[in-house]
């Protein structure tokens, strides 16, 4: 075996590198593998799953949605891979050639997407879970995914074929699609029916219909855990309220007794002050080396000697106090606050800054140094900044000169921070102080020294005050538990503003006169191992690291062999709280201990803000046994208790201790919520520490501070346990045996799903164990957790590498979700990958957690992959209802009583009462009630036209309308030679024209068909509905303005429609001067006047005859604006909508349109039907209306009749409990009746009508009935490039078409704002969410939304959407 592999490598051609690659790889099975614990967990887990190879759908994506934002640009290349700069270049040609290619060559372009080329618009099939790749064999897949050209098509569904045909990207006002040759009742697939598989006519080899179908098949695995079935109608109890497991583990010990660290020696050469060491070392050991600062490649720059810390100091304190103002008014007063702020990389300025504070006794609160004018978290800086009352901040020339400034070169005004005056404090700029002056130093005590900032998880900054005491004790506490000694030199790589890295490297570091090596994170980024340099060149004994700082360093350690640690005594891991803590330092160790590195000198410590150090382990005995690890089972971690795993090694956290309480310290657990009750020895909880050295307040935060710093703990029984205080730390915890302390997570990093406890730092730790080095951008991961519908839900963003592709992407995602819910039985409910570099940062490049989850919830981030989760995550619904039973014929008894209740129905005044008047007799029909006016009234402003900004643009009076609607009439009997009951299509965009040739129409006798007009940048989408109106019509002639009349006849016209066969086609722009002799009087009411044709939403043409009758009613009533309160199911609120005008009705039965609580219109009967038995409903029960009056519509318009639908519709009757036999109309809408406290003009209570919506848009879920506009109105709040939206269902699955108006890069912003609102406002989950581009969601001629055509474009997948999710 190994002879043919040299072999091979003799005769191929091959690079050093390649070698050095091929090597390794033949070498790997023979090499012993370092693989930390977690890795090897999640491994195992993720093999489990293998076993089912459930396959998800993945979500398909537009071309251009994808191409990753130029981070290859902005993005330093990842040192944990070879040949990066390689791959992008072949990347970048490999995409080129393929581009080009596919102009010429669509098929090849195809055929190079099926290999898996990462030029492929998405993954064309989708992938098992266990599997690599997915099956290669779905061509159509990938065909239907791939789009050479990049076109906005509105679906033409005009046209018989499947395919748009117009190119035209702008949103037309409205589309009007109408099914090809069907004027009422039949839908446009009905004819196709044998090529249909379903009865909704959808292609059964739809790719959108494959992915449907693995999602149902993913949905029906078992959740976690199962739906209880309850459902209670109170507001508070609608939800379910997660029941505890019976069999959780509970906590078994003893309350725990508080563990003191051992006493704080007593020394006898310790300062009385830290400023007193100061003035020591400065005095007497001038020469001795205080702090040394780095350049840019990591060389030694400049070193601060003891002397120069003195000097230099006394002279900025004596600035400070004595050359800021005047004599008698200076600038600052000792108490005073002031900002620090420099730059991570210049640490001599800011101690020589620091130290001056301290001794003009003015209290230093350091900050990063602001970058743009909106940084993140930059507003929480300025409101500590605010409430701290600074004035004044400190800094250098250089960083002054790099801060932002406005055109007139003045420091810009910083987000929400107060306005600073800026001292700069290079040496050249101070005044030296005079002979005689010497700065107070005083014994410590407790006024404040410093104030340290601290971000919450919210993102507020608060600021932790720390007394000249504390930070004496604390510095007095680390210098015995570090066992420092004079001369000692210290490698510090964490940031020197805060916590450890200025607790050891600024401020112990002059008490025990230490030498500082400060290595700014600025080299730790272009050189990982400076630090390890560092340690080896200066022969360091102690080193301040992050677990950060070790992965890096062993990642870029084949660059250099030849260092040693052996002088190390301590390595200090300060953030040895960290779940994978123990990871890295034993990669560390078994990597560098042949370096000389000792195991006992890696010393881990835990640290807060608030508590300062709260543990750290002590440097030990060469030879000694090193400390044991616990390994607890995560399962009962979750409900807060310690026990030891025994069963799956899978779902275990091995933690390493911190060591020991500080000394001088005292610590006790008390629960992480409710009162400070101390915890049992085996449960976990908030770690509080009681010491000399530990902050004493949150700056102007009284309440707060209490809280946290005043922590008095409890027994069981609620009495307080001694009377000393204790501290908070923001660590979650336990002590061990031995007293060894113990942290498992933050309470920051505390998400609490379902009652169950979850930690950030874990979930991060399980998503970087996931083989993440291939799609993660440098282990960028950030996890949080976002209140929806009544609980916590885990939210997972991670940086994606720019050469990662779709199907890695996609494939370590389906794995992520895999292994969080194996190892910490929790759901995952979104996971999304940004592009490289796009997370907001942290000062020292970290994420900002609260400003990414600020971002995720306002739609912000600009995700590149996302994958929604809610299916597997929301347990609480509600119980899905069940139908209740009607009314029956049984029930129906003498008084309309049904079980206790009315019957419900209701009616208008009687129309008698009205038709007494002599003027209505006298004027019987509109025609005469005009011309009547126009003598009467003549000047009297009927209409009033308003344009977009509501100024009057046009009126019409009484004699205006009247004469226009003379010539209008004239014309037609000269120029159209038209006969009485002749049809007139009138072609008019609304507005006064429109109603002119309306009544001109009537006033020749011609019966006036409205239609809208074509839209002039979507001719092919919109005159075929026109088209076929003239047709089914039967129109003798078309009236219109000059421009339409144009369009009809233009060039573009006749490419969607035959203009040869048009009728006659009179513009109606400049009329004759000429009148009728006569006007026509019809002989009787019966008489039709209009017609009225509409394309319903449901894509259905419909013709509606209109009688005079129904007009000579219709004028005996004003057209009402009313609110139309509608309640859905489940939901507690009502919604109130407001429609107004004529036509806001059904078209079929305008009568039922002004219903509401001004109650019905005389003359109208109105009962509320079950729409399936066709038998009457109850009082406030939920059902269609039907009507009886003398003014519905007379019937459906059509060139063939069917009289069984028009009985249905126009004249039918109710199945059981009315005698008198009465003729409904059916309106098609749902609402109900109840029964008001309000008195009619009878004396009776007065009934109101509710409408809710139209009945055949209802979409039924989990038992419920819900109105599309209710989900879509509440989506389009969402954010602000939502367009438009509609909603319908397929095979009990909930989709969300959204338009999207902004850039491509949002699409995948409003998946998860989808989901949550939906969730949240309706109950109900989406299945899947669809963006599309501006104008895809079809409009009929009324301005409403055709769901059906959408939803059969987007199933037959001609919507070419920008994105689409399938909710998981």
């Amino acid at each position: 075996m190994a002879k043919w592999s040299f072999l091979s490598l003799v005769l191929g051609d091959i690079t050093q590198k390649g070698y050095e690659k091929k090597r390794a790889k033949l070498l790997a099975p023979y090499v012993p593998q370092t693989q930390d614990i977690h890795t090897e967990a999640v491994q195992a887990a993720l093999a489990k799953h293998k076993e089912q190879k459930m396959a998800l759908p993945m979500p398909t994506k537009r071309r251009s949605t994808f191409v990753q934002s130029p981070a290859d640009a902005c993005t330093p290349p990842d040192t944990s891979s070879a040949s990066e700069d390689e791959g992008s270049l072949r990347r970048q040609a490999a995409l080129s050639a393929a581009l080009h290619q596919s102009l010429q060559n669509a098929e090849s372009w195809i055929n190079r997407s099926i290999q898996g080329s990462s030029t492929s618009s998405s993954a064309s099939s989708t992938l098992s879970h266990g599997e690599g790749k997915g099956t290669s064999g779905s061509l159509a897949d990938v065909f239907a995914n791939t789009r050479i050209e990049n076109l906005s098509v509105p679906p033409d569904v005009t046209a018989t074929t499947s395919s748009s045909s117009s190119s035209s990207s702008a949103r037309p006002a409205a589309i009007d699609l109408p099914p090809s040759g069907i004027v009422k009742g039949m839908h446009k697939g009905s004819n196709r029916s044998s090529l249909m598989d379903t009865a909704d006519g959808v292609p059964v080899s739809s790719r959108v219909s494959t992915k449907i179908q693995q999602l149902l098949n993913t949905l029906k695995r078992p959740k976690r855990p199962p739906l209880k079935e309850f459902f209670v109608d109170d507001f508070e109890e609608i939800v379910e309220v997660p029941q505890p497991d019976p069999n959780q583990p509970k906590p078994e010990g003893r309350q725990m007794t508080p563990v003191k660290g051992e006493p704080l020696g007593v020394v006898c050469n310790w300062p009385p002050a830290l400023e007193a060491a100061l003035q020591r070392w400065g005095s007497t050991q001038a020469k001795c080396p205080c702090l040394t600062a780095l350049d840019v490649t990591g060389k030694p720059i400049y070193t601060l000697t003891y002397g120069k810390l003195w000097s230099r100091s006394l002279k900025l304190a004596y600035t400070l106090l004595n050359k800021l103002g005047t004599k008698n008014e200076p600038v600052l007063k000792p108490g005073d606050r002031v900002a620090l702020v420099y730059p991570n990389n210049d640490p001599v300025m800011f101690m020589v800054a620091f130290y001056g504070c301290l001794l003009a006794e003015v209290v230093p609160v350091p900050i990063e140094v602001p970058l743009t004018r909106k940084d993140a978290g930059g507003q929480q800086i300025g409101f500590l900044l605010g409430s701290c009352g600074i004035a004044l901040a400190l800094t250098t020339e250089v960083c002054l000169k790099g801060l932002p400034k406005t055109q007139n070169g003045e420091i810009v005004q910083f987000k929400g921070w107060p306005r600073l005056k800026w001292v700069v404090t290079d040496s050249k700029y101070l005044s030296k102080s005079p002979k005689d002056w010497q700065p107070n130093i005083s014994a410590a005590g407790t006024e404040p020294a410093y104030i340290e900032y601290k971000t919450s998880k919210e993102g507020s900054v608060m600021g932790v005050t720390v007394s000249r005491v504390a930070m004496l004790s604390h510095c007095q506490a680390l210098s015995q538990a570090c066992n420092y000694s004079e001369g000692e030199t210290i490698v510090n790589v964490l940031d020197f503003k805060k916590d450890a890295g200025l607790w050891h490297g600024i401020l112990t570091n002059v008490m025990n006169k230490l030498h500082t090596i400060s290595v700014p994170y600025s080299v730790m980024k272009t050189c990982p191992l400076s630090w390890v340099q560092r340690v080896h060149a200066h022969k360091a004994k102690v080193a301040l690291v992050k677990c950060r700082d070790l992965h890096w360093a062993m990642m870029a350690h084949r660059d250099q062999r030849d260092v040693s640690l052996s002088s190390l005594r301590m390595l200090i891991v300060t953030d040895g709280a960290n779940p994978w803590s123990v990871s890295s330092c034993d990669a560390f160790l078994s990597l560098f201990q042949s370096h000389g590195l000792k195991p006992e000198a890696i010393c881990p410590c835990a640290t807060s803000p608030e508590a300062m150090t709260i543990a750290i382990r002590r440097p030990g005995v060469p030879g000694a046994p090193l400390p044991g690890r616990a390994i607890l089972s995560m399962n009962g971690l979750s409900f807060g208790v310690i026990r030891v795993n025994t069963e799956d090694k899978n779902s275990a956290l091995t933690v390493q201790d911190v060591g020991h309480v500080m000394p001088g310290g005292m610590m006790c657990i008390v629960k992480p919520d409710g009162p400070p009750q101390l915890c049992k020895t085996d449960e976990i909880g908030e770690i509080c520490v009681s010491s000399r050295a530990g902050g004493m307040m949150y700056y102007g935060l009284a309440g707060v501070t209490k809280n946290t710093f005043e922590v008095i703990p409890v027994n069981s029984a609620g009495s307080p346990v001694g009377d000393v205080p204790f501290v908070r730390s923001g660590l979650l915890g336990f002590v061990g045996p031995g007293s060894l302390v113990f942290v498992v997570g933050k309470m920051d990093g505390l998400l609490t799903v379902s009652g169950r406890r979850h930690n950030a730092d874990d979930i991060v730790a399980t998503g970087l164990a996931v083989e993440s080095i291939k799609t993660v951008y440098r282990g960028r991961i950030a996890v949080f957790s976002v209140s929806v519908f009544y609980d916590e839900r885990i939210v997972v963003v991670a940086e994606q590498r720019p050469d990662a592709s779709e199907e890695d992407s996609f494939q370590w995602m389906s794995r992520v979700l895999q292994a969080i819910d194996s190892i910490h039985q929790v759901g995952v409910y979104c996971l999304a990958l940004v592009p490289a570099n796009t997370l907001p940062k942290t000062p020292l490049g970290g994420i900002h957690i609260s400003q990414t989850k600020q971002h995720f919830l306002e739609g912000s981030l600009h995700p590149c992959n996302i994958l929604m989760c809610p299916h597997t995550c929301v347990t609480n619904l509600p119980k899905p209802r069940q139908k209740q039973p009607g009314v029956g014929p049984a029930s129906v008894m003498v008084g309309n009583l049904v079980a206790g209740k009315r019957i419900a129905q209701a009616s208008g005044r009687d129309l008698g009462q009205i038709e007494d008047n002599d003027l209505v007799k006298k004027h019987q029909f509109l025609t005469e009630v005009l011309q009547w006016r126009a003598q009467a009234t003549p000047d009297h402003p009927l209409f009033l036209l308003l344009n977009a900004k509501g100024t009057t643009v046009c009126t019409a009076t009484c004699l205006q309308l009247h004469k226009k609607a003379e010539r209008i009439a004239s014309v037609l009997s000269d120029k159209g030679h038209l006969n009485a009951g002749d049809n007139v299509v009138l072609l008019y965009p609304p507005g006064i024209e429109l109603i002119t040739a309306f009544y001109g129409c009537l006033y020749a006798g011609c019966i006036p068909v409205t239609v809208r007009p074509p839209h002039a940048q979507s001719l092919t989408a919109t005159l075929p509905t026109v088209r076929m109106i003239v047709e089914v019509s039967k129109a003798a002639c078309i009236l219109t303005t000059q421009a339409l009349m144009r369009l009809l006849r233009s060039r573009e016209a006749a490419g969607a429609v035959d203009v040869k066969t048009w009728p006659t086609i009179i513009d109606t722009d400049d009329l004759p001067r000429k009148r009728l002799a006569q006007l026509y009087k019809p002989p009787t009411p019966e008489m039709l006047a209009y017609l009225d044709f509409s394309v319903s939403t449901t894509g259905m043409l419909t013709g509606v005859k209109r009688s005079l009758l129904w007009l000579e009613a219709r004028k005996a009533f004003r057209a009402v604006k009313l609110w139309i309160q509608c309640r859905l199911g489940a939901q507690k609120s009502l919604l109130q909508r407001r429609e107004g005008g004529l036509w806001s009705g059904h078209q079929e039965f305008c009568c039922c349109l002004p219903l509401g609580e001004q109650g019905i219109l005389p003359g109208v009967k109105v009962v509320i039907v079950n729409p399936e038995t066709k038998g009457p409903l109850g009082d406030s029960h939920l059902g269609e209306i039907w009507v009886n009056s003398p003014h519905t519509a007379s019937g459906y318009y059509t060139i063939y009749d069917n009289e069984t639908l028009q009985a249905d519709h126009f004249n039918t009757r109710l199945s059981f409990g009315d005698a008198a036999q009465t003729l409904w109309a059916r309106t098609g809408y749902l609402g109900f009746v109840r029964r008001t406290e309000l008195t009619a003009a009878s004396g009776e209570r007065h009934d109101a009508l509710y409408v809710v919506g139209a009945l055949d848009e209802t979409l039924e879920l989990r038992g419920l009935r819900y109105h599309p506009i209710d989900i879509e109105t509440s989506v389009s709040r969402t954010h602000r490039s939502i367009a438009e939206c509609a909603v319908f269902t397929w095979t009990n699955l909930l989709v969300v078409v959204v338009e999207l108006c902004g850039c491509e890069q949002e699409a995948l912003d409003l998946v998860p704002l989808v989901t949550n609102v939906v969730l949240e406002e309706h109950y109900l989950i989406v299945g899947v969410v669809v963006v599309v581009d501006p104008g895809v969601i079809p409009i009929n001629s009324r301005g409403e939304k055709q769901r059906m055509h959408l939803r059969d474009s987007f199933l037959a997948d001609q919507l070419d959407p920008i994105y689409v999710a399938y909710n998981m």
